[in-house]
């Protein structure tokens, strides 16, 4: 399916939801008798020339569905009428089904597509979006998950509140996706809107968005998340604690060579690790991505470096910090434990990424991993240069495959400072301490994985996080998280 594809309501309904399953939970709109003041009569006559075009009684509707088999509550916008703009009666029933989806513990799945709030209702449907924003804030207190797919176009109020709300947030490939209008913009200031600001793909890039999906691909990307949602609500009891491997007898790695080691092509990263158990990614693109992954039985929230990025140039800068943040947020919401990968020559140096609130972000994600009522448990996978790695490190279990490091700046950054060249990298490498072993020693690192194949350090890894989140306390959150795969009532 094409970018910026106008699907119906009904028609986008049908594609992610499980033949048979929906249920409509929409009453039946009672508007009041027309007076004779002609804005009244002529608003009556916009409504009803909608209902006729698009075959629906109003720009939303809601229900319940199976996807996947796991039973969802939906907010959908129907953009063929009027705009799909929010008034009173279509807020009203979307806070209505927000309300019963967080009374039923269901996760909710809000698929706007809006020129915003319904400019012939003025004031009154614009304050719909706050009472929106309470039901979305409330929903989300419940620990239940919120899941938001942007659809073109999503605009003004609809985008500054329940828009832009969600756990996770797709967008439809090539949608118009901003808080003012291009027309409004253009009657306004006398100028179009810079192209490429206000499309999906750049929001993505700039964080806003966690990630583009087509149409066509929604319903599964919705049910591996599901899935995975449901896995975490069904999570086995706690396990007595096990002890970790000893890897007092593993051989000592040299620091200059393991340096050269993790910045090997092909090494394997963040994406074979995901694929290395049941995961199901929230976002697909940059430097820095989040996903669903079950370790034995409990699934958590793993944020992480992806090399693949780094290495084509693209390295994390603030914006992709506050994104941690946000995912850790996330998982705190939700009662999953957070799984971190620490896997990067160091962040974005540039006068943007200063300007940006880089150190300030740095800080605040690790305040924000330190805080989080959620078991915590950060892997060293390869590089770890700066703040960046700083950032993803504090947690309450820390394991590090044999030849990860860490450190203040890459090796070569500490020759120049120290010996003004770049010669001398490999003894300060050493001097340093940067090695996981060092760590260890010191008692900063919990677990050492020592393999001699990716594959098989990838499932130690994996090993040993699962075994410690076994023996971990389950939050209080996780029991209200519970996705059902309930029958069609």
């Amino acid at each position: 399916m094409g970018e910026r594809a106008r699907l119906s309501a009904a028609d986008l309904r049908d594609l992610i939801v499980d033949d048979g399953s929906w249920e409509s939970w929409d009453s039946a709109i009672v508007r009041p008798a027309v007076t004779s003041d002609g804005d009244d009569r002529a608003y009556a006559d916009d409504l009803a020339r909608a209902r006729e075009r698009s075959d629906s009684d109003e720009s939303v509707m809601t229900g319940t569905g199976l996807i996947g088999g796991h039973r969802a509550a939906i907010v959908l916008s129907e953009f063929g009428f009027l705009g799909g703009s929010i008034g009173r009666d279509a807020g009203a029933r979307i806070v209505d089904a927000i309300g019963r989806a967080t009374r039923e513990r269901l996760p909710l799945i809000a698929l706007p597509a809006s020129g915003g709030t319904r400019m012939q209702e003025g004031t009154a449907a614009f304050l719909q979006m706050v009472a929106i924003t309470g039901a979305v804030t409330a929903h989300k207190t419940a620990g239940l998950p919120y899941l938001v797919y942007l659809r073109h176009p999503t605009t003004g109020g609809v985008f500054a509140s329940w828009g832009s709300l969600g756990h996770v947030t797709w967008a439809q490939p090539g949608a118009l996706v901003g808080f003012l209008g291009p027309r409004v913009y253009e009657g306004l200031y006398g100028e179009p809107f810079p192209d490429g600001v206000q499309t999906a793909e750049n929001l993505v890039r700039t964080t806003v968005v966690d990630d583009v999906v087509e149409p066509g691909d929604l319903a599964g990307r919705l049910a591996s998340v599901l899935r995975l949602l449901a896995l975490h609500g069904d999570a086995p009891p706690t396990q007595a604690p096990q002890p970790a491997p000893d890897d007092s007898g593993a051989p000592a790695h040299d620091a200059w060579a393991s340096v050269l080691a993790t910045r090997e092509p092909g090494r394997a990263g963040l994406i074979e690790f995901l694929a290395h158990g049941d995961s199901a990614a929230l976002s697909d693109a940059g430097p820095l991505r989040f996903a669903l992954s079950d370790f034995g039985g409990r699934v958590a929230m793993v944020v992480g470096y992806d090399r693949v990025s780094q290495e084509d140039g693209e390295l994390p800068g603030p914006r992709h910090l506050r994104e941690a943040r946000r995912a850790i947020m996330a998982a705190g919401d939700l009662g999953l434990p957070v799984v971190t990968i620490i896997d990067t020559p160091g962040a974005e140096l540039s006068a943007v990424a200063e300007e940006g609130g880089l150190a300030a972000q740095i800080a605040r994600c690790t305040v924000e991993l330190i805080k989080v009522a959620v078991p915590t448990v950060s892997v060293m996978l390869g590089q770890g240069a700066g703040g960046a790695a700083l950032a993803l490190f504090p947690a309450d279990l820390r394991v590090a495959r044999a030849d990860a490091w860490l450190s203040p700046l890459p090796p070569e950054g500490a020759s120049l400072i120290v010996h003004r060249d770049l010669e001398h990298a490999g003894e300060m490498a050493a001097r340093q301490g940067i090695l996981a072993g060092r760590l260890a020693a010191q008692g900063m690192v919990d677990v050492i994985v020592d393999a001699d194949s990716d594959a098989d350090a990838l499932a130690g890894i994996r090993e040993a996080v699962g075994r410690y989140l076994a023996s971990s306390p389950t939050p209080d959150a996780r029991a209200r998280t519970r996705v059902p795969a309930a029958d069609v009532r």
